[in-house]
């Protein structure tokens, strides 16, 4: 009887709750959150056309998780515009270059923070490698290891990218 009251009582509560959200007592956080996720997310996209050098709003990016490794793919949204085409290939193979090297510097700029994964991949940089490709209105960096421990931290990156990218 008395576990009945509580889940009825509980019930009543939470019903109440979606009717009117400001009665929430998580509401005021919860707000703040998404106030604070959004901000960041604008951080990220004036980070991002900065150090990219060519604008969010007229590209995609994808971020893909293979078995051996991923990919970062950019494309231009519009086949005509080559300023975007060319400014992606000059960009993505920079990324491979610096990558390579173990310098995750451009990431860490336009996320704020060193993206999950970049620590690893530096100390294991001789075991991942980069693969630069031209693709139809854009660029690949093709990520490729056999190294457990530099797969996992590859897979954290490229999650961390899809995550703060808001993409694919």
């Amino acid at each position: 009887m008395k576990t009945t009251l509580i889940i009825a009582t509980t019930f009543l509560a939470l019903a109440a709750f979606a009717d009117d959200p400001n009665q929430c007592p998580m509401h005021a956080a919860h707000m703040a959150a998404q106030a604070h996720a959004k901000e960041h997310a604008k951080e990220v996209d004036l980070r991002g056309d900065a150090v990219m050098g060519f604008s969010h709003e007229t590209t995609k990016h994808s971020f893909k998780v293979a078995a051996d490794g991923g990919s970062i793919e950019v494309r231009a949204l519009r086949s005509d515009d080559q300023a975007s085409i060319r400014a992606i290939r000059t960009h993505l193979q920079s990324v491979a270059k610096s990558f390579a090297e173990g310098d995750f510097a451009m990431p860490a700029a336009i996320h704020g923070p060193s993206p999950a994964g970049t620590d690893v991949m530096a100390a294991r940089k001789t075991a991942i490698e980069y693969k630069y490709s031209e693709v139809e209105n854009g660029g690949r960096v093709r990520i490729v290891t056999g190294d457990a421990a530099a797969l996992e931290a590859v897979h954290r990156f490229l999650r961390f990218q899809k995550d703060e990218h808001r993409t694919e």
